[in-house]
C-alpha cells in the first residue's frame, strides 16, 4: 500500500511526529476519538478491552480546567491501563491553552487541539471549527505548546470546501509544530441532520502533502470500513466517534448484543465512577434500536438512578427480547422486524441518519393525533394566559409540564436575608448571616458559629501559642499544642506515648488510624496533606484500598486509578 507521504526533505518534522507515533503510540491505528461526556475512562476502558489502540480524553474546556480543581479532578481520570492517551482542549487564547496543558502534560501522551467542534456552543465560545479562519491564532497557539511543552502538540480539523484551502491548512499546522493531524472529511457546515458523507479525497490529499501522521476520520461504521479507509487515505490511523459509541466492540469486527456490552460498560463505570448523565447516554446509544421496539422500557432507562438501576434496565430488555431472539435463531431467513436494520435489533450496529431532502410519509393516524396535540397544546396556553396575563412563554411550558404543580407564588418558601447580604441566612446562625457572611466574620473575630459548624477555638489557641513561643525565642509550636488537640497528635498510634503502641501480635490497619490524604513525613511529630506532595503509589501516600487496588489524588486533584 503506498504511505502517500510526501518527500522527507520537505520539512524535518517527520522525524518526531513518526517517532512519537511508532514509539510513544505503538504505532496506533484503531482510535477512539474525542466526545464530550462520553469519552470517559470507564468507556475508554471497555473501547481498550475491544481493540482501540489510542483513545482521548473528552474535550476539556482550557480556561475552566486552569481555574478549577473539581473539574480537572472529574475530567481527567486515567490509571495504569489507559495508555497511549491524548488529552483534547477546547480554547481561544495562547497563554491559557499552555497553562492549562501544563496542568495536563503529566497525565496523557500529548496534547490535542480541538479545531474541528462544529456546534452552536462551540461558535459561541469561539473555539474548535469557528477558529479554522484565524491561521495566526492558530499557529501561535500550536507554537507556543510545541516549544514549550513537555508532549508532543496534536490538533483535529475539519476540511475547508476547496482541497487547496484544506492542504495550506494542513501545511500551516505542520510548520507551527503539529506532530500528529487528524482530518475529519467533512466541512464545519456538515452537521446535525446535513451530515453527508465524508470526503476521504481530501484527507488522500492532505496525507500526501505533509511528512507527519495523519488519522482519517469520517463514515466509519464496520471495521471494513476502518481497512479500506486505510487503504484509500493512506492515513496512519483510522477515528471513529459514533460508530464507537453505537458499537464499542467494531475494531474488534463483532456485533455483540447490546445487553452484553451496556452490562459490560457499567462494570467499568462501578469501577471508575463517571456522572449518572454519561450512563444514560451510553444507555440510550446501545440500545437504540432495541428501545425503538420495546418503548415500554425507555422509562426505565430514563429513571435509572444508580448503576444497579441501569443493570436491573438491562436485564428487563434482555428478558423482552428473548422471544424474538428464539425466532431469529429458529429460522433467521422469516424473521421480521419493525426497523429497517440490517442486523436484529437487539445486535450492536451503526445508526444511520435519515436522509434530510427525502420526504418521509407520515401515516394518516400519526398526523391527526399530532394535530390534536398541538390544538390542545395551544388551549392550555390561552387559558394560562386569560386567567394569568403576563407569565412568560417559559413559565407556561413550566407549567404544561408540572400540572399538578401548585405555581403560586405566594405558596414558595421564604426565607430571611442576611442582615450583611441578600442572599439567605443560615435558619440556626446566632448571628443571623448567611454561611459565607458568616465564615468571614469568624476569620476575623476568631468566634465560631455552631449553625454553621465553623469552629475557630483550635486556631485562637495555636495562634496564642504561636505568640508566646515567640516571646519565647522560639519558632515553632511548642510541645504542648502538639499534644493539644489538633488532628494530627491526636492520633494515639502516631503520637502517643510508648504505652500506646501496639504490641507485636496486634494487627493494625493504617488507614483507620491515619486520614486517606495525609502522607507521613520525616518528623514523627508531624503530618502533612496529600495535596503538599506529588500524588505517586510510591509517595509515601497511603491512599483508601479497593477491590481492584486504590486511587491516588495528586496535588491537581486529578484521580489517578492505580492496581495494586
Amino acid at each position: 500500500m503506498d504511505s502517500g507521504r510526501a518527500d522527507s526533505s520537505v520539512n524535518n518534522s517527520e522525524n518526531s511526529g513518526f517517532q512519537f507515533w511508532r514509539k510513544t503510540l505503538r504505532g496506533a491505528r484503531y482510535v477512539v476519538a474525542p466526545m464530550v461526556d462520553q469519552s470517559e475512562l470507564a468507556w475508554r476502558m471497555l473501547s481498550r478491552k475491544y481493540g482501540a489502540e489510542l483513545c482521548y480524553t473528552p474535550m476539556l474546556h482550557a480556561t475552566v480546567f486552569m481555574n478549577d480543581p473539581n473539574y480537572r479532578k472529574d475530567s481527567l481520570q486515567s490509571c495504569e491501563q489507559d495508555r497511549p492517551l491524548i488529552a483534547q482542549f477546547c480554547c481561544n487564547d495562547p497563554d491559557t491553552f499552555l497553562k492549562a496543558a501544563k496542568l495536563a502534560e503529566s497525565y496523557c501522551d500529548a496534547i490535542d487541539l480541538n479545531l474541528g467542534c462544529p456546534q452552536i456552543i462551540a461558535k459561541k465560545g469561539h473555539y474548535g471549527a469557528f477558529l479554522q479562519d484565524e491561521w495566526d491564532l492558530i499557529s501561535r497557539m500550536v507554537k507556543t505548546c510545541h516549544e514549550n511543552l513537555k508532549v508532543p502538540i496534536t490538533c483535529k480539523v475539519r476540511i475547508f470546501p476547496s482541497v487547496e484551502k484544506t492542504v495550506q491548512y494542513a501545511k500551516m499546522l505542520e510548520a507551527a509544530g503539529c506532530q500528529i493531524l487528524t482530518v475529519h472529511g467533512r466541512t464545519r457546515e456538515q452537521k446535525g441532520r446535513f451530515t453527508g458523507i465524508a470526503d476521504w479525497s481530501y484527507i488522500s490529499a492532505v496525507r500526501k502533502a505533509v511528512n507527519i501522521p495523519v488519522f482519517a476520520n469520517g463514515n466509519i461504521q464496520y471495521l471494513e470500513d476502518v481497512h479500506r479507509c486505510l487503504e484509500e487515505t493512506g492515513a496512519q490511523g483510522v477515528m471513529t466517534a459514533e460508530g464507537n459509541l453505537h458499537n464499542p466492540a467494531l475494531f474488534d469486527g463483532i456485533n455483540p448484543s447490546v445487553w452484553d456490552m451496556l452490562l459490560e460498560y457499567l462494570d467499568y463505570a462501578e469501577k471508575f465512577p463517571c456522572p449518572l448523565s454519561y450512563m444514560r447516554g451510553h444507555a440510550f446509544k446501545l440500545c437504540q434500536h432495541a428501545l425503538t421496539t420495546h418503548k415500554d422500557l425507555r422509562d426505565l432507562f430514563a429513571s435509572a438512578k444508580d448503576v444497579n438501576e441501569f443493570r436491573d434496565a438491562a436485564n428487563k430488555l434482555k428478558e423482552a427480547s428473548q422471544a424474538d431472539v428464539k425466532k431469529f435463531q429458529e429460522d433467521p431467513s422469516n424473521f421480521k422486524q419493525e426497523l429497517e436494520l440490517p442486523l436484529p435489533y437487539w445486535i450492536c450496529q451503526p445508526y444511520v441518519r435519515p436522509n434530510p431532502h427525502e420526504e418521509k410519509e407520515i401515516p394518516p393516524e400519526n398526523r391527526e393525533l399530532r394535530k390534536q396535540l398541538n390544538l390542545k397544546r395551544a388551549e392550555d396556553i390561552l387559558k394560562i394566559n386569560s386567567a394569568d396575563a403576563g407569565f412568560s412563554m417559559n413559565k407556561i411550558k413550566k407549567m404544561l409540564k408540572n400540572p399538578y404543580k401548585n405555581h403560586d407564588p405566594a405558596l414558595k418558601p421564604k426565607f430571611e436575608p442576611c442582615i450583611q447580604c441578600k442572599n439567605p441566612r443560615g435558619l440556626k446562625c446566632e448571628f443571623l448571616l448567611c454561611k459565607t457572611c458568616c465564615r468571614n466574620r469568624a476569620n476575623l473575630e476568631m468566634k465560631g458559629c455552631i449553625g454553621h459548624n465553623i469552629r475557630r477555638r483550635e486556631l485562637s489557641e495555636k495562634e496564642a501559642i504561636t505568640s508566646s513561643n515567640k516571646e519565647k525565642g522560639l519558632t515553632s509550636p511548642g510541645k504542648e499544642f502538639l499534644n493539644n488537640n489538633s488532628d494530627c497528635s491526636s492520633n494515639s498510634v502516631l503520637h502517643g506515648d510508648d504505652k500506646a503502641e501496639p504490641s507485636s501480635g496486634d494487627s493494625v490497619s493504617v488507614n483507620s488510624v491515619l486520614n486517606p490524604k495525609t502522607v507521613l513525613t520525616d518528623d514523627p511529630t508531624k503530618c502533612v496533606p496529600a495535596s503538599d506532595s506529588t500524588a505517586s503509589c510510591n509517595s509515601g501516600e497511603l491512599p483508601p484500598e479497593s477491590e481492584n487496588g486504590h486511587t491516588v489524588e495528586d496535588s491537581l486533584g486529578i484521580v489517578l486509578h492505580c492496581s495494586s
